[in-house]
């Protein structure tokens, strides 16, 4: 995951307004698209052709990067179509930023969600789920598939089965022919391995719709605008804490807890100070770090910081 925007409703000179960008396999999937997405695009990564757009809510510091965005993969010649997903309204601000838009030449889809909502991905799916703001919006859950367990080639010898296209249909699941009689995936397969779960919340107070959609996931995106000094007004504007988003992420039981969405009033330290008095793995990226997060198997996700510009255009952004 590519952080290419971590602060508040006002950018500062080292926070632009909220964007990520999730890569897993081919995949580039972009979660809301602050004013100026695509130039931290080409300071980092290089102009993504993202392959959808997911919206939380429709507040101007999480949706004005999108003119600009659509308008430049038209005039750079964009030919595969795009999706564009979010809560009910996307239809009317598509409609109403028509004018500044103008007619692109790809096909350009607008899919309104509600929670329950599922959206299948290559080996995944996107869950939205309802999150406590001042508007209605969704944050996201990323989560993949169960995934086969590890082939045992020796084992498949063992049982007579012939390397070649007999072992490829065991991983399939399939039984095959052995020197005494039929094999059977489970002999030679061992356990299935869990997917990765990404949990996204966009804007939002704390709520228990988090924790559940979280539950278990290796990263938490998290609202985390205050202070605990103003507790009260995160309440009011429908906003957390970092201390709040941090119980979230230790009642959810995730591997680690990313703050975004800072205000620019504070030091990132003392954001990221009283997170971890709650919740120690938590970690505060900049614009351009990444989160790395590999197969459960592999380890624990890893913040790289400046990540996104060091692997430069046409490399992974994440995952």
């Amino acid at each position: 995951m590519a952080f290419l925007g971590t602060g508040g409703a006002v950018p500062s000179a080292r926070r632009n307004t909220a964007s990520v960008l999730v890569a897993r396999g081919g995949e580039r999937l972009l979660f809301d698209c602050g004013e100026g997405t695509q130039r931290q695009m080409q300071r980092s990564l290089g102009l993504v052709q993202v392959d959808a757009i997911y919206f939380t809510h429709f507040h101007a510091d999480h949706f004005l990067g999108l003119p600009g965005l659509l308008k430049t993969y038209d005039l750079t010649e964009r030919e595969r179509p795009l999706t564009i997903y979010g809560p009910r309204g996307l239809a009317d601000l598509l409609k109403s930023l028509a004018r500044v838009i103008g007619k692109v030449k790809y096909k350009l889809e607008l899919v309104e969600l509600e929670p329950g909502d599922v959206v299948a991905r290559d080996g995944a799916e996107i869950r939205p789920f309802p999150v406590e703001h001042s508007v209605r919006g969704h944050g996201y859950a990323l989560v993949e598939a169960e995934r086969p367990g590890r082939f045992d080639p020796e084992a498949a010898k063992r049982l007579g089965v012939e390397e070649g296209p007999a072992f490829a249909a065991l991983q399939r699941g399939e039984s095959v022919d052995g020197a005494a009689g039929r094999v059977e995936p489970g002999e030679v397969m061992g356990e299935p391995r869990p997917g990765r779960t990404l949990a996204i919340t966009g804007d939002t107070a704390p709520c228990h719709a988090t924790v559940e959609a979280a539950r278990g996931a290796e990263l938490l995106v998290h609202d985390s605008s205050f202070a605990e000094e103003e507790a009260q007004r995160a309440a009011d504007t429908g906003h957390s804490t970092a201390g709040q988003a941090a119980a979230v992420a230790r009642e959810a039981g995730v591997k680690m807890l990313a703050l975004v969405h800072v205000s620019s009033r504070y030091h990132v330290g003392k954001i990221l100070e009283e997170a971890r008095e709650t919740f120690e793995p938590a970690v505060a990226p900049r614009d351009f770090d990444l989160v790395e997060i590999p197969f459960p198997e592999r380890g624990e996700p890893t913040l790289v910081a400046k990540g996104a510009r060091e692997r430069g255009e046409g490399d992974s952004a994440g995952e």
